[in-house]
């Protein structure tokens, strides 16, 4: 599809999209959800790709929902006005896709916010504030984050943030575990490129097991179950040509080369 809220390029085997409503500090619509859904799902579909960078175009990575489309909402249905980005399965999407490296700066505001939760790896610039602000507008967080958040950076912070609504600065989000790390600004999408590329290069499919992984058993109170999960996928990896690519590559002594 043709898009018009989104910038798209890729980079090897990295696949980079832009949020492009810079005049809006990238306000979050249903549009935009749908463009970036569509073209996530083309390059988890192309074995071209193996990792995927977000980033925000302008001021700001994106500074919450599109006002005047919760506007509509209360006009056309009050019922419908319960959130944003609630068009698709946004979550679920991003836990199932390629790795997600996302680069925030400026401000990363309420679904600006819980869109980067489900990724895989969140960069901030020294500059940014985050807030997970549904509070400030009469509703309650959204797309998973109340659990996201709380695994993140744990319950009690997770209870402030969310009670609060106040905006958490770059250098306190890296304390409490909601970024891996901050970067001068100028540096930002170049660390989050570095990482996509290390991901990438890394066996897709293997890579999309151990996601899968870790998103059943964060949460799995049985030891066992978790094993066994762990061992129908360590049994489907090793029939996978990166496994003998691996054992291969280790006994003639040079670097493995996957995805090829």
């Amino acid at each position: 599809m043709a898009h018009e809220q989104i910038l798209t390029e890729t980079i090897g085997r990295v696949g980079v999209i832009r949020l492009n409503r810079p005049e809006k500090l990238n306000a979050w619509t249903s549009q935009m959800a749908e463009e970036m859904t569509d073209q996530i799902e083309a390059w988890n579909n192309d074995d071209g790709i193996g990792a995927i960078v977000l980033a925000g175009e302008g001021r700001a990575f994106c500074a919450g929902a599109d006002l005047q489309g919760f506007n509509q909402r209360l006009a056309d249905d009050p019922e419908a006005s319960a959130g944003a980005g609630r068009e698709v399965n946004w979550t679920q999407f991003i836990r199932e896709s390629k790795p997600v490296i996302v680069a925030i700066h400026g401000y990363a505001v309420g679904v600006g916010l819980t869109l980067a939760l489900p990724a895989d790896v969140r960069y901030a610039a020294e500059n940014t504030k985050l807030s997970i602000r549904f509070v400030k507008v009469g509703l309650v967080p959204e797309l998973g984050s109340t659990r996201l958040l709380a695994q993140l950076v744990g319950l009690g912070h997770a209870t402030d943030i969310c009670l609060s609504g106040r905006m958490v600065p770059a250098d306190e989000a890296a304390r409490i575990g909601l970024v891996s790390a901050v970067v001068p600004k100028e540096e930002l999408f170049d660390t989050a490129m570095a990482k996509a590329e290390e991901l990438a290069n890394n066996p897709t499919a293997v890579v999309r097991k151990i996601k899968t992984l870790l998103n059943d058993n964060v949460t799995e109170p049985n030891l066992m179950r978790v094993m066994e999960r762990e061992g129908a996928r360590d049994r489907e990896s090793r029939r996978l040509p990166s496994h003998t690519e691996a054992v291969t590559a280790f006994l003639e002594k040079r670097e493995p080369v996957f995805n090829q």
